[in-house]
């Protein structure tokens, strides 16, 4: 299943299933039939959105760029995010992410989160010896930096950990862990 079609089926699953309560229910019973089937008053309390309509037309080249070892274009921002502090430009606070707890819903998003361990296991997969030879300065801070936060909203997902390991000495980011209070 290619991305597209991942996101337009996620799209279609937001609907939820409401029982009827029957007629004899007490109010409490009714009340809670409700709340149960009712869904987020905000489904996508992160606007994580805005990553996936900027991958669109980019995730594809982004891909293509690390698996050949030589990043040459502009997605850095909303394919590998930082947290919220370390980028200047407009660009980089748009896509900032703003907490561990977004990071998180990033990394269960059902199109972004196997995108971003398909492209960071590329970057993994690279024979490049430095992530600089990937992805020159400063973007390879910017990886760092990704991967420092994704690793502690996921610990359990190796990959981030072995770019920091391969690339970094496995010295995570100071700036990310200090803004993260860690």
């Amino acid at each position: 299943m290619n991305d597209e079609s991942m996101n337009a089926e996620s799209a279609g699953s937001g609907a939820s299933h409401v029982s009827a309560a029957p007629e004899e229910a007490s109010p409490a019973a009714a009340a809670s039939a409700v709340s149960e089937s009712t869904p987020p008053a905000d489904p996508d309390l992160w606007n994580l959105q805005r990553f996936v309509d900027a991958q669109r037309h980019s995730y594809a080249t982004a891909l293509s760029e690390v698996r050949a070892g030589a990043k040459r274009s502009h997605w850095i921002w909303y394919v590998f995010p930082q947290i919220q502090g370390l980028g200047r430009s407009s660009t980089s606070q748009y896509y900032a992410i703003t907490c561990l707890d977004e990071a998180k819903a990033y990394l269960v998003h059902p199109v972004l989160g196997p995108r971003l361990i398909r492209i960071t296991q590329a970057a993994l997969d690279a024979t490049a010896p430095t992530a600089t030879a990937v992805f020159g300065r400063p973007d390879d801070m910017k990886l760092r930096s990704c991967m420092t936060l994704f690793a502690l909203a996921d610990p359990d997902q190796p990959v981030f950990d072995a770019v920091l390991a391969k690339w970094f000495g496995g010295h995570p980011d100071r700036r990310t862990l200090s803004i993260l209070g860690r």
